[in-house]
């Protein structure tokens, strides 16, 4: 049978992580001597301004090897320069907080001396999100961190940012018999404000939609230093909802210290099945009629015919995952409709999905094949039902098309009742000297067939610096909106500058020309 249940519900959780930043790839030479890849104005965080910072009870590093490793995220262009010994940019210094209600002074005093500063804690974006553009301040909320309270009967989570998600998971598991949900591949290494500020998914999302759909409430602090709470009820209509304005927003607008977050009752059953297409346009529109029905699996992903021989041993066949958790009617009926859906496709072994579970949290590749020279990455996007399969085929197509590619593919990892996310996947080896050069030029195609087609320009991944030169493209005018929104809420441009093709204060952004490589 394609379909096998779970009686207990529950895949083993994986080894907690250490609930620390964890580096992406070492840094040649050592992190003290790393040097910055972009030549922009840096700003330095003067003497008084620490002593300063220090007073309110945030501890301060201006260690050479404690700034390179703050500066950088696991943005696969930048692990390529650190085999050269290099980060994108340097912080000034590193600022930690301890509690909550030192982050509005801390922002106080650096917009007051017009120090930028970049919120930082995981570090595992993969767009440059968080990296330092011209020096200043990382704001490290590592230490804010845990559970302020659980609301078993409205099933609400009241969080710090700093939270590391595989802590979470396993603490709300264990002693709450509750879930988020919420299951990035990045999981071990990200947190809980990372998340919201990028505006993530996890890869149960069908069951339990994306970060926004989980945000109750947030606490927020502004670039002058107010502290705002947003949201905090079950619906309501006092004008439009401002949690929303932050959700996404990478930390320019506001740096989140607390958050309300949707939780769920642990999943007591589980089952799992496999089917086989042969085409990917037969698989997705699977997928589509599945979701149409109003079924949601927690997991339905379609491998291509490429990455489903890559990672399953299938050839020539697009491969469709599917595993589902929570109450057992509920699954059995999610289920039953995925199997009606699926019958024109092929039944496979229900243990494929076992084989990506056991796989899905990996990241040793990454470094693996960057270390021996390659330029590797994914891009992710989201487009309609009706254009997916065309912006898979000409999407593919663009990036297979530069010179250099040596592979191209992609996989759909998150269903809606009105579109999917495409993630598509990379690689080359290019010259040593010519590696930037291939990287923005398989970004160019890639992102630009996409938007062509009516795709957006990201689904979790988010902006940052990678895909800030696409923001005009991809808004029109409603980026001048987005513009003066940042104007209104700092005037003074102190807010993680240089992210999501906002115009900043302090210099150019390397990533607006055509020449930053």
């Amino acid at each position: 049978m394609a379909s096998r249940s779970h009686p207990t519900g529950q895949y083993v959780l994986p080894p907690l992580g250490p609930a620390a930043p964890a580096a992406p790839i070492p840094i040649t030479g050592g992190a003290t001597g790393a040097t910055s890849r972009f030549a922009v104005p840096v700003v330095e965080v003067p003497d008084a301004v620490q002593g300063r910072l220090r007073d309110l009870g945030a501890v301060v590093s201006t260690e050479a090897d404690t700034r390179a490793q703050a500066s950088r995220d696991w943005w696969p262009l930048a692990m390529t320069w650190a085999v050269d010994g290099q980060v994108p940019a340097l912080a000034a210094a590193v600022v930690r907080p301890s509690h909550p209600d030192q982050v509005g002074p801390i922002l106080a005093v650096c917009n007051e001396a017009r120090v930028p500063v970049t919120a930082a804690a995981g570090r595992s974006g993969v767009c440059g999100a968080s990296v330092p553009l011209y020096g200043g301040v990382v704001l490290d909320l590592c230490d804010l961190a845990g559970i302020r309270d659980v609301d078993d009967a409205s099933l609400v989570l009241d969080v710090l940012p700093g939270t590391f998600g595989d802590h979470l998971e396993q603490e709300l598991r264990d002693r709450h018999a509750l879930t988020v949900g919420h299951w990035p591949q990045s999981i071990a290494l990200s947190t809980v404000g990372g998340w919201i500020a990028c505006r993530g998914v996890g890869q149960l999302s069908n069951r339990y939609g994306k970060i926004e759909d989980m945000v109750i409430g947030l606490d927020v602090a502004m670039a002058d230093g107010t502290v705002i709470t947003t949201g905090g009820n079950a619906r309501q209509a006092t004008g439009p909802d401002l949690n929303q304005l932050f959700v996404g927003s990478e930390g320019t607008l506001g740096i989140i210290t607390g958050a309300r977050l949707r939780v769920h009752p642990r999943p007591v059953a589980e089952q799992r099945a496999a089917y086989g297409f042969t085409t990917m346009a037969a698989a997705i529109d699977a997928c589509r009629r599945v979701l149409r029905r109003g079924a949601t699996p927690a997991v339905l992903r379609v491998y291509d015919a490429v990455e489903a021989q890559r990672s399953y041993g299938m050839v020539d066949t697009a491969v469709v995952l599917v595993l589902d958790e929570g109450d057992p009617p509920l699954v059995a009926a999610t289920m039953q409709v995925v199997a009606e859906e699926c019958r024109s496709g092929q039944e496979l072994p229900a243990e494929l999905v076992e084989r990506w579970l056991e796989h899905r949290n990996e990241f040793a590749l990454l470094e693996a094949l960057i270390s021996k020279g390659y330029v590797v990455d994914t891009m992710e996007i989201t487009g309609a039902w009706a254009s997916l399969p065309d912006i898979y085929h000409e999407t593919v197509a663009a990036i297979s098309g530069v010179d250099g590619v040596l592979a191209a593919s992609a996989h759909l990892s998150h269903s809606y009742s009105d579109g999917a996310c495409l993630y598509f996947t990379f690689a080359g080896k290019p010259d040593h000297d010519d590696k930037d050069r291939f990287y923005r030029d398989v970004w160019d195609a890639g992102t630009r067939a996409v938007l062509a087609r009516g795709g957006a320009l990201s689904h979790h991944h988010g902006v940052g610096l990678n895909r800030a030169r696409f923001m005009r493209e991809a808004l029109g005018p409603a980026l001048d909106t987005l513009v003066s929104i940042k104007q209104s809420l700092d005037p003074n441009g102190i807010l993680n500058p240089g992210k999501l093709g906002l115009p900043n204060p302090f210099g150019p952004n390397p990533f607006d020309g055509e020449d930053w490589a």
